[in-house]
């Protein structure tokens, strides 16, 4: 009788099982079908009087469902998303923390590095560098600042460059956006584990990823810049984002702590007042509300955290759209570049709240 119950009940489960696979592979087809008025409003940035765009990508529920290269990119090509970088680095160091190679966002930077003690550098903790209030005199948009990363990138020894630096405030007092602090934490998390920033970035970011391609910047010291210089795929990038996304899940296996994400995104300073893209900032992230129109309602508010990089490059994780967007362009030094990227993103918001 026991016999006769197990085998009817393994017949049950077998017939239960074919008749829910074709539900789950159809639904899966349908998650994974081109959005065909987002391809055709991507196709309208062909006509751009600027012929610096690369690629848009959208995806939505791990899925991409539209895509499309300009001016000659192609799927496979890497491209410099410059800033972009200082997002990974966020996320690498969040690595380290996850490994306990890092303790403590509360910790100064001496801890990881002990030649820095007594510099202001030094003295700054994890959490001020991260969000860009470590106090350093170091502003990117001021060319005499003495820690603009025009100056970072000609120093003859980077490292003593940094040591150098007065401070001109009190950390954790003042936002002032620069690459040297992104650098900094590229250099704590290659103290604390012991390891170069791309080997360990190879190890606990890229290859569980699945993201085997790509080149990062140097400096004549040999460091990889955590500010940024990362050249990734678009389709690599939306990796990077649908990790983000998923709170630090890919594809089932954790890579990323979720206690990491929500305080790598959580809005640390508002800058709404000195950038127009953005309403805050967190640990190497963006954030903003975007309002969009929408049948039911007049408005309905969005919320958007980033990725940004010189020239309009970006990766948008949109948490309640459970998508992610990928711009990549070559625009550095245009202003165009961003507010092309935010319109490009807006008509996407639209689009998708508007189906």
């Amino acid at each position: 009788m026991r016999l006769h119950l197990c085998t009817r009940a393994m017949y049950l489960l077998a017939v239960a099982s074919a008749m829910l696979c074709p539900l789950q592979a159809q639904a899966q087809a349908q998650a994974s079908q081109p959005d065909n008025k987002l391809n055709t409003i991507l196709a309208q940035w062909d006509q751009d009087e600027h012929k610096d765009l690369r690629s848009v990508l959208v995806q939505q529920h791990g899925k991409i469902i539209a895509e499309r290269y300009y001016n000659g990119a192609t799927a496979d090509g890497l491209h410099d998303a410059r800033s972009v970088g200082k997002s990974i680095t966020s996320l690498l160091l969040g690595a380290a923390l996850d490994r306990g190679s890092i303790r403590s966002t509360s910790d100064p930077v001496w801890h990881y590095w002990p030649a820095s003690k007594g510099s202001a550098a030094g003295e700054a903790t994890l959490a001020q560098v991260l969000c860009m209030r470590s106090g350093l005199a170091a502003f990117d948009e001021d060319a005499a600042s003495p820690g603009n990363e025009d100056k970072l990138d000609v120093a003859s020894d980077p490292l003593a460059f940094l040591l150098s630096l007065p401070s001109d405030a009190k950390p954790g007092t003042s936002y002032r956006y620069n690459s040297v602090t992104a650098y900094l934490a590229g250099i704590v998390v290659e103290k604390a584990t012991g390891q170069d920033l791309e080997v360990f970035a190879r190890t606990a970011l890229f290859q569980p990823l699945g993201i085997s391609h790509w080149q990062w910047g140097r400096d004549v010291a040999g460091h990889p810049k955590g500010q940024g210089n990362l050249s990734l795929t678009a389709r690599d990038l939306a990796k990077i984002g649908q990790l983000v996304l998923d709170k630090g899940m890919f594809q089932g296996r954790r890579v990323i702590s979720a206690a990491w994400i929500d305080t790598m995104l959580a809005p640390q300073v508002s800058i709404a007042a000195v950038d127009n893209y953005a309403d805050s900032y967190g640990y190497f992230w963006y954030a903003k509300v975007h309002t969009i129109k929408v049948p039911t309602t007049k408005e309905q508010p969005i919320h958007v955290f980033f990725a940004s990089g010189n020239g309009g490059n970006k990766i948008y994780v949109i948490p309640s759209l459970h998508a992610v967007v990928v711009v990549t362009s070559s625009a550095y030094g245009k202003a165009y570049g961003q507010r092309r990227s935010e319109n490009l993103l807006k008509a996407i918001l639209a689009e998708k709240m508007n189906q």
